[in-house]
């Protein structure tokens, strides 16, 4: 024993030991692959490329910049201590007032610091970002005013703090007279929505001359053909290659193509080509967390467009939950208003409201549509109506069609709509109820206790209807003149009683808020009114020119029955909650 451990110690000391060449080449290998570490770390605070030593220099907002337009050097934003990629701006629109600018959400908020930086030779002037906005699954919006005298349109984005530059991925800014902006699938196929194609307003068009081209990851590009065409809308089949997997299309990069004459015609044959639309649109999918995993839809839901709107939207949501609204969809139309922090309160959120960035101006019908895309997933009804508009179910004196006697109780409208549905003679896609127009009552400044208690001076005879809607009994088209859809076959709207329900329109208010609806009309195929255009047209004040001067009676117009049916039921079923007899909006959050 003692022999055979005396020979394994020999063996240890006979061993060699590690040659000094070699721990001293480890220790020289892993020192060079600290110093190219440091050198690679180092290039994200100090830029070794040589287009990125050209020196950015901003002494006001208006200040000059010394920078190229060719400039590909893009520095990585820094933001609370972290390195985050650089914005890659991947489309620019041309609007009339504004520059919008769409950038993939590689890590860089909505919410950060930035500034808009204009292009002249070899220099560049900068202003502030107007606004920013998350706007879809991967992308972020900014609005930048239009470009100074002599620059070009060509915007991109500057940190104010560090000096980053934006990435440019894009040509020249589109024009919004022509352009593919915005899509989702629906479905089996991808519904596309499109600026310029000039279709008629009220009817269908016909689909064959159009077709839809899909970027299915970065080379692979497949056209298929349209199935409907109308207004601004043109629905596609996806490829047959992920037809049994539609999701596969999300994300992908889509625009239209419209076979145009070209040349004369020669007997019955004439030349033809396809133009092919600029587009910054990616399928999307309309699907909401709150709507995924939920087993039952709700009943009653509402979609309203807005700009500017924040001060209406408490009372009018309020009032319409009272009376069994579920669910909300604000789609939010360039407002610079405080409407996002209110929408983020909790009691708004305990309502289901939820805010829908929707940068595209005059696309009223198209963004209906995609709202009846979006609810179809969540709701069984869904409302389409502006916040100045206010349902009343009027006392009842006997039993009404779809309603009880007496004054409507909480979550009565809902009621009424699920009435209408269970009935078995009636195939009802669509519920049209006539609105009641109300004028200033008199007042000079807008009422404190909101619109439903302070306007009480209505026109007599009624004005349009709007409606609510089934989504899943809308027409392939999603045609829609606002106050109504095109049905599927087989369904049928009806029209309410004005003994069972009416809209309260408080439409031509107080001035200093009626003259807001000079800026801009929301419908697309309505002219604004600064226009010398339907000057006769039912959307228009009557008596109005085409400047937001104040007649001088305004007050005193479009006033000929007091009616205070409304205001009343107000003050009968939300004053008493409170113990100070406020209402419950002018209590706030």
């Amino acid at each position: 024993m003692d022999s055979s451990e005396q020979r394994r110690k020999r063996k240890r000391l006979l061993r060699p030991s590690t040659p000094l060449p070699h721990l001293l080449s480890v220790r020289s290998f892993l020192l060079f692959f600290c110093f190219l570490l440091f050198l690679y770390l180092l290039s994200f605070k100090i830029p070794i490329t040589p287009s990125s030593f050209r020196p950015v220099l901003v002494v006001s907002s208006f200040s000059l910049l010394s920078s190229s337009s060719s400039t590909t050097g893009v520095e990585p934003f820094r933001g609370f201590g972290r390195v985050l990629h650089p914005v890659r701006i991947e489309g620019r629109v041309l609007f009339p007032d504004h520059v919008l600018l769409l950038a993939r959400n590689s890590g860089v908020s909505a919410e950060e610091t930035l500034e808009c930086a204009y292009v002249s030779g070899g220099n560049a002037v900068s202003l502030n970002v107007s606004s920013a906005d998350d706007y879809d699954q991967s992308r972020v919006i900014f609005r930048c005013p239009l470009p100074p005298t002599n620059h070009s349109a060509m915007v991109t984005l500057r940190g104010v703090k560090d000096g980053f530059r934006a990435a440019n991925l894009t040509a020249a800014p589109a024009s919004w007279s022509k352009l593919v902006y915005t899509a989702a699938l629906d479905g089996d196929t991808a519904v596309v929505f499109v600026k310029g194609l000039n279709l008629r307003p009220d009817r269908e068009s016909n689909p064959s001359q159009f077709s839809c081209r899909f970027w299915l990851g970065k080379r692979v590009e497949v056209w298929t053909r349209a199935i409907t065409a109308a207004q601004e809308i043109i629905r596609c089949s996806l490829p047959s290659r992920i037809n049994k997997s539609p999701e596969k299309a999300l994300g992908s990069s889509v625009t239209i193509g419209m076979i145009s004459p070209l040349g004369v015609r020669t007997g019955e044959e004439h030349s033809r080509r396809r133009i092919v639309f600029p587009s910054v649109a990616e399928i999307s999918s309309l699907e909401s967390a709150s709507g995924k995993g939920r087993g039952k839809k709700r009943e009653l839901c509402v979609c309203t467009m807005v700009w500017n709107q924040a001060s209406a939207l408490r009372e009018w949501i309020t009032y319409h939950a009272w009376l069994g609204v579920e669910r909300w969809f604000i789609y939010d139309n360039n407002s610079d208003d405080e409407i996002k922090s209110l929408i983020d309160l909790p009691d708004m959120r305990s309502l289901n409201v939820t805010r829908h960035v929707w940068p595209w101006i005059k696309t009223q019908e198209a963004g209906f549509s995609h709202c009846a895309l979006r609810a179809k997933q969540e709701c069984n009804w869904v409302a389409f109506m502006d916040v100045d508009e206010f349902f009343h179910l009027p006392y009842s004196s006997a039993r009404r069609r779809f309603r009880k006697p007496g004054f409507a109780s909480q979550n009565a409208l809902r009621e009424l709509v699920m009435t209408v549905s269970s009935s078995p003679s009636l195939q009802v896609g669509e519920i049209r109820t006539v609105c009641h127009s109300y004028g200033p009552s008199g007042l000079d400044r807008p009422p404190a206790q909101g619109v439903t208690v302070g306007y009480t001076c209505r026109l007599k005879n009624p004005e349009r209807h709007k409606s609510i809607v089934r989504p899943d009994a809308l027409d392939t088209t999603l045609l829609n003149v606002v106050h109504h859809f095109r049905l599927r076959k087989g369904f049928q709207y009806l029209d309410l009683p004005q003994g069972v329900a009416v809209i309260n329109h408080y439409k031509y208010q107080v001035w200093e808020v009626f003259r807001a609806k000079f800026f801009r009309r929301v419908a697309t195929y309505v002219a604004d009114w600064k226009e010398n255009q339907n000057e006769g047209s039912r959307d228009r004040a009557p008596g109005l020119g085409t400047e937001a001067i104040q007649p001088p009676n305004w007050r005193l117009q479009f006033c000929e029955v007091w009616d205070t049916g409304l205001r009343d039921f107000i003050l009968a079923n939300f004053a008493a909650r409170s113990s100070m007899a406020l209402l419950p909006w002018e209590i706030g959050p």
